[in-house]
């Protein structure tokens, strides 16, 4: 395998694909060059949704596909914003938009009860029809602050207090949660599974 398509129309995800394969003699194209929408996100799991994106991705490009999906697990908000992180606070929803509904909707939740995680999926389909695909989890756990903190990083980043690291998400280098972040956590084992490390 010398090249292939990430199933996301998101630059920040490209990016971070593209070093981490050029390095291993692996291009990255994005779906973009292919002209590829993206799918609707039908399924009730990550996984599920990572599989509908590669799949898509592998048909149209006929080039091996990498979708990732990923999402924030809120305990005590059952699970919640889960695989609708994203699109949280609506079709229109901004990372600010989904922070201000998350922080509302904890409002009355001590401190203790915040616990958290970060979920990612990553699938890797050989082609459209692959019986068997490729699939790697991470996680990465922590609890939700009452206000932002930090400037780095995107999405739930400010409000998200990384155990392991004792520092909010936001405030992390970016090489630091690369390596610790429940993406970095998926890749790695994905680097692993390859025999690419």
């Amino acid at each position: 395998m010398d090249k292939l398509v990430l199933a996301s129309g998101n630059r920040g995800k490209l990016k971070e694909f593209q070093q981490i394969f050029a390095q291993r003699d692996i291009r990255v194209l994005p779906q973009a060059h292919f002209n590829i929408d993206d799918v609707e996100e039908t399924g009730l799991t990550f996984v599920e949704n990572a599989i509908l994106k590669a799949r898509h991705a592998a048909k149209i490009s006929g080039l091996p596909a990498l979708a990732d999906d990923s999402g924030l697990e809120v305990d005590a908000l059952r699970g919640k914003p889960g695989i609708y992180s994203a699109r949280f606070s609506g079709p229109e929803a901004t990372d600010q938009s989904n922070n201000d509904k998350l922080l509302k909707m904890l409002s009355q939740v001590p401190a203790d009860n915040r616990t958290a995680r970060f979920h990612c999926v990553l699938v890797l389909m050989r082609h459209a029809e692959d019986p068997t695909p490729m699939i790697f989890h991470g996680q990465w756990q922590g609890q939700i602050l009452s206000q932002a903190r930090g400037t780095q990083g995107f999405g739930y980043d400010p409000l998200f207090f990384a155990n392991d690291q004792q520092a909010c998400a936001a405030e992390l280098p970016p090489e630091v949660k690369n390596q610790v972040s429940h993406r970095g956590q998926a890749v790695t084992k994905l680097i692993r599974a390859l025999q690419l490390g």
